[in-house]
């Protein structure tokens, strides 16, 4: 898909490669500073990456960057147009992804794209060619009947992506095009837009996935508005020589060595990977901490490369500590049965749909279970059947030893459960919202107020009390999510996707509270894609298909994808192996 694009005469010069020159650029909503006194360049050629925690001013400078907004001072120029001045070429000159799929979900894939050439002002009937080189491009030539509604999220976003090239624009924007979307699926993107930079394409990708990050050619880290670095992302990792480590083979105890690691003075940031604990050191920092945690757990600490995450963590002052308030105030959970949650030939069929086929698995009383696949493998519907939402169409399912065909209701009130989407009330307040649900789970008087009270603390919600939820930032809305989730304390909870999109600091901050509440014997199942989550799970279970294809732990899932080129794999190339031995 060759880079056309608009190229005045007075823009792009022929020795230039600056696609986008912004200058001193700031933006303000009402007192809040989005972006302040911003500049730097993106080139011609390079895929950009853009980084940075919830409300950094990405996705202001995103819509900056596609004429949506007028900054408030200072000056853009994109395709050597003006965004204020030139605003009708800036919607020539781009190709925009918003974050959310913003296409007609009741129309087909080749009537969205009609429909998008006719919103450009091209001819749709004339463009056979460019539809039949876009529909190859993104591999969605087979589907071209199929309603947008009805595509698996990584199809979504080839549509997207799809629609945003019609004008074959100079430079390409995409807002988060990866959230939500399985590695199978972001190979495919980045394959797509590998393609679109060599042609000489100047790609922004704006990502939450820091593996992504550091794929880019350059990246541009945004933190409070400013900009706190830019430049090649290995250029900011090698910042962190010498300061990460692994403590190798910790095995069952790995929670508590994490928690106890993170609460050390000298560690900056931590996560789990695998049966091993991957630790960073805080600038200046000496390693006798970390060598005595090592020497008192029996286990060996390595030397590992920094990866351009580390760096990420380390630049914005480190990550959260290993204590989760949330856990702490939880009693143990204690069951009669070791079993939680357990399937056996679980199957759910949408007339002539299969969704799930023949699952059978068991879950242990504070054990982390991952479930994986492609977008489309059958999790959510497994989910909602486990969680008693989804009544399945053979087979069955318990929880708590309640078996959901029978006990419902009373399964039910033993469950947390955090939906893929977003799903609070958007009329009521934050408040309002911890009010409702902790009236749904039977909380009463004075517990039903200390309880609520706990989770604004814990969560930090006093600010946006009277807020609705739809208009907190996205860290925040998942925070509300996760504090309807467990307000009754429940001994098992499904968390569906629980960070999607949101970046990196608060999925530490998710993973400390689960962690911590693992280690009091709740139950955690979650669906996740991202791949360092998986790595947190003591089993993981595959399906594709519909059907379960692998469950076993992340480590030996990891040594089954290894081979002569790749020794030492990754979660990621441990979920594309499975997935293509099983095509």
């Amino acid at each position: 898909m060759p880079a056309g694009g608009v190229t005045p005469d007075s823009g792009r010069a022929a020795d230039s490669t600056a696609a986008v020159v912004i200058d001193s650029v700031g933006k303000r909503f009402g007192k809040r500073h989005a972006l302040r006194g911003l500049s730097t360049s993106i080139h011609y050629g390079q895929l950009t990456g853009l980084v940075g925690p919830d409300g950094a001013g990405k996705t202001t400078l995103m819509r900056i960057l596609t004429g949506l907004l007028e900054p408030d001072a200072g000056r853009v120029a994109v395709a050597g147009f003006d965004v204020v001045a030139d605003n009708d070429a800036i919607h020539v000159a781009t190709g925009y992804m918003p974050q959310r799929f913003g296409l007609y979900e009741d129309l087909s894939v080749m009537e969205n794209m009609r429909l998008y050439a006719r919103l450009r002002g091209m001819d749709a009937e004339g463009n056979a060619e460019l539809f039949a080189e876009l529909l190859d491009f993104t591999r969605l030539a087979p589907f071209t009947a199929r309603l947008a509604g009805k595509l698996s999220g990584g199809m979504k976003q080839k549509l997207g992506l799809a629609c945003a090239l019609m004008a074959r624009p100079a430079v390409l924007l995409l807002d988060e095009p990866s959230v939500g979307v399985d590695p199978v699926s972001r190979q495919d993107l980045w394959r797509m837009v590998q393609a679109l930079t060599d042609d000489g394409m100047a790609v922004v990708w704006s990502t939450a996935y820091l593996d992504e990050a550091e794929r880019c050619d350059s990246v541009l880290l945004l933190n409070e508005g400013q900009l706190a670095f830019a430049g090649p992302p290995a250029e900011l990792t090698r910042r962190l020589e010498g300061r990460s480590f692994r403590l190798e083979e910790v095995g069952a105890h790995r929670r508590a060595v994490l928690a106890e690691a993170l609460d050390l003075a000298s560690i900056g940031d931590g996560v789990i990977q695998g049966a091993g604990v991957r630790v960073m050191l805080r600038a200046q920092a000496g390693t006798e901490q970390i060598r005595a945690l090592a020497d008192r757990t029996h286990v060996r600490l390595a030397a590992v490369p920094p990866r351009f995450e580390d760096a990420f963590i380390d630049l914005l002052g480190g990550g959260p500590g290993g204590t989760s308030p949330l856990a702490e105030r939880v009693p143990p959970v204690q069951l009669a049965s070791d079993v939680t949650v357990s399937c056996r030939n679980l199957t759910k069929r949408f007339g002539d749909f299969t969704a799930t086929e023949d699952v059978s698995f068991e879950v242990r009383k504070g054990e982390i279970f991952g479930l994986l696949g492609p977008n489309g493998a059958g999790k959510s519907t497994t989910f909602k059947m486990l969680c008693g939402l989804l009544k399945p169409s053979h087979g069955e399912a318990h929880v708590v030893g309640l078996d959901l065909r029978r006990a419902t209701g009373a399964a039910k009130a033993q469950l947390g459960y955090m939906a893929q989407k977003f799903s609070l009330y958007g009329l009521l307040s934050v408040r309002q919202n911890l009010e409702f649900s902790a009236g749904v789970y039977g909380l009463e008087n004075a517990a039903r107020r200390a309880r609520i009270e706990e989770m604004i603390d814990t969560f930090g919600l006093a600010p946006w009390l009277s807020a609705a939820p739809d208009s907190l930032p996205l860290g925040f809305k998942q925070r509300l999510a996760l504090a309807c989730a467990v307000m009754h304390r429940p001994p098992v909870l499904f968390l569906d996707e629980p960070t999607s999109g949101v970046d990196p600091i608060t999925r530490r901050e998710f993973w400390t509270h689960i962690n911590g509440l693992a280690r009091r014997g709740v139950t955690v199942m979650v669906t996740t894609h991202f791949m360092d989550e998986a790595e947190y799970c003591d089993r993981v279970a595959m399906l594709y298909r519909a059907r379960l294809i692998a469950l076993d732990t992340p480590d030996a899932l990891k040594r089954g994808a290894a081979n002569a080129r790749r020794p030492d794999p990754t979660m990621e190339d441990a979920f594309i192996h499975l997935v293509e031995a099983a095509a």
